[in-house]
């Protein structure tokens, strides 16, 4: 699923943020089908991970199992001067770098998904802000045609891959829709949703009982292979979706981050974390309110399970929240001596734990390195 980039010029103090039109707010919130099910604590640690290009960062991470998984960015970026692709390979004892220089553009991968070898694909924009989508060899990347590849109005921006093997790429196309599903055997996009929102999604997510939702400011809804339900869309000033959990058809945790109305230069965001049921959001109170969340995971059943995040008054360590069975809590990432901004979670299928990934700055400068943690 799609994660956010550099933030820039952060500075000042911000409170919470802002709730949309619309959406009633509450200091607390649970999950219906979750009161029960807390998360074991996590003790993090850092990974070592490949000197890159600075400014570097890793904006998505996916795991097929605990010897192999894969993470994806951008290198060598300096403020609005764009980079080149990064990607990383995890072969179950080292992250190593994956060549892509005959790609031959310009640009970020920005979402990757896999459940194996042969089925694990990743999204990117060159600098041109055209679309690309690259599919796993089991080596490195290689690009994979589409239904309106390199046309004006295609947009790709997550990518998930459900159990069998078939994947989702979240986006929009010159026909208003807003998935495009596929594999090896060729790709092809669901009819756009009834009401033809103008909004593109950030990201997608398919849940175990094999629906596929696509998230972001101005957007939620489900496909479930016929029809398209569409929920109420998360309305914030200046608001940015990272990510989203549907627990059940009325059980939903939304996470990202607003801006809210206007404000000094730089004034760091402030987190959004939403609890809806199918009809309505709530906001819920988070263990901090200064900063981002950048993606949600739930366990093996698609319970409520970790929440990644960036602390704008604690910045040297990541500011995860754990669901405890009735709340979220704090749980803090390994220290640092540089900023640490996590971008992207994913849990390890078949040996538990979780992959991190992000950046050492929160401005596309260098000397910014990635950041892996596990």
């Amino acid at each position: 699923m799609r994660r956010r980039s550099f933030l820039s010029g952060l500075g000042g103090v911000l409170g919470a943020g802002a709730v949309g039109l619309g959406l009633a707010s509450t200091s607390s919130g649970t999950a219906s089908a979750a009161d029960l099910d807390a998360a074991e604590p996590h003790d993090w640690q850092a990974v070592t991970a490949p000197d890159c290009t600075p400014a570097a960062q890793l904006i998505d991470v996916a795991a097929a199992g605990p010897d192999l998984a894969w993470a994806v960015g951008e290198e060598g970026r300096n403020g609005s001067t764009r980079g080149t692709p990064l990607a990383l390979a995890w072969d179950g004892g080292t992250w190593t770098r994956v060549g892509l220089a005959h790609l031959g553009f310009g640009g970020s991968l920005h979402s990757v998904a896999g459940t194996c070898a042969r089925s694990a694909w990743a999204v990117g924009t060159d600098a041109s802000g055209a679309a690309h989508l690259l599919a796993w060899d089991g080596r490195t990347w290689q690009e994979a045609d589409f239904p309106g590849r390199g046309q004006a109005g295609t947009v790709l921006t997550g990518v998930a891959v459900d159990p069998d093997g078939q994947a989702w790429c979240s986006g929009r196309n010159s026909d208003g829709s807003v998935l495009l599903r596929g594999g090896r055997g060729g790709w092809w996009w669901v009819a756009a949703p009834p009401s033809g929102a103008a909004a593109t999604p950030s990201g997608v997510r398919v849940t175990p009982d094999g629906n596929v939702w696509v998230y972001g400011t101005g957007i939620v809804a489900r496909w479930n292979g016929t029809a398209w339900t569409e929920l109420p869309a998360y309305q914030g000033i200046r608001a940015t979706v990272t990510g989203l959990l549907p627990v059940a058809d009325d059980d939903i945790w939304l996470t990202g981050y607003d801006y809210g109305v206007g404000g000094p230069p730089g004034k760091p965001p402030g987190v959004t974390l939403l609890h809806g049921d199918g009809s309505t959001w709530r906001s819920v109170t988070a263990p901090f309110t200064v900063g981002m969340l950048t993606g949600i995971v739930g366990d093996e059943r698609g319970l409520p399970d970790r929440v990644s995040g960036w602390d704008f008054w604690d910045q040297n360590r990541a500011h995860h929240l754990r669901w405890d069975g009735a709340a979220w809590v704090s749980e803090r990432g390994a220290a640092s001596s540089a900023p640490v901004v996590i971008n992207s979670l994913v849990s390890v299928p078949g040996a538990g734990g979780y992959w991190g990934v992000g950046t050492t700055s929160s401005s596309p400068y260098p000397p910014a390195q990635v950041r892996i943690e596990r």
